[in-house]
């Protein structure tokens, strides 16, 4: 039993060495930027070290990049978990979009904008609603999913967070519960009922918010223009 111990614990990554997330890389570029702003670092380091964040693949690699920063030494409460219903009024009561499939099927993926408020129906039939890929507009969003003899299919970037709210009568009502680490990512609400049917709502593998990402990346470049006098 030791040596099995043993070897699952050299099977499993240590914390430095678990890739990076795009809240952690954000996470660094503002410790950075204030470093730069207090006097810290030259404009010349900043520039370098920021340049090295967005190259960084680790946890361990980013945080080489703030060893030596007083903020690398702070130990503050960790991010608060999304709420389990949105905020008051933050939904509006109409939908934005209508997914419908009444003996039949129906899908929304690839690239689209996601509305605050999308209602999903399945009468005897199938919708996919597909999220891994969409533009958030907005912060907060409810899927609204109504599955009756039918199945409601959602999935999820692995960088936002997911609650769900629904029930299931004589049907299978599961959302896998998913906290994202950076405070501004979107919230997907999945509520509803499954009755002689199917509702599941859960992240897809691989996929995150490109928009997190972008905000990254306009971030340091606004920084860097800044201090360089552009």
């Amino acid at each position: 039993m030791d040596l099995q111990k043993q070897d699952l614990q050299k099977q499993e990554p240590a914390g430095s060495e678990l890739r990076a997330s795009d809240a952690e890389r954000d996470r660094i570029a503002d410790i950075l930027h204030d470093a730069l702003a207090e006097g810290r670092l030259t404009a010349d380091e900043h520039a370098e070290r920021v340049e090295g964040v967005l190259r960084a693949k680790t946890v361990g690699e980013l945080e080489v990049f703030i060893r030596d920063l007083p903020a690398a030494h702070r130990r503050g409460p960790g991010p608060a978990p999304a709420p389990l219903r949105p905020t008051a009024g933050a939904i509006p009561i109409d939908a934005d979009d209508n997914v419908v499939a009444v003996f039949s099927g129906a899908v929304r993926k690839g690239r689209w904008r996601a509305g605050r408020r999308i209602h999903a129906y399945a009468i005897f039939g199938s919708v996919e609603i597909d999220l891994s890929e969409a533009l958030f507009d907005h912060q907060q969003v409810v899927v609204k999913s109504y599955a009756i003899f039918g199945s409601v299919d959602i999935r999820v970037p692995e960088n936002v967070s997911l609650r769900g709210t629904g029930g299931g009568v004589l049907g299978s009502f599961e959302v896998a519960t998913l906290d994202s680490g950076d405070p501004q990512a979107p919230i997907v609400y999945v509520d509803g009922w499954a009755v002689l049917g199917s509702v599941e709502a859960r992240p897809k593998r691989g996929k995150v918010v490109a928009d997190i990402l972008d905000r990254v990346h306009r971030k340091v470049d606004r920084s860097l223009r800044k201090h360089l006098g552009h």
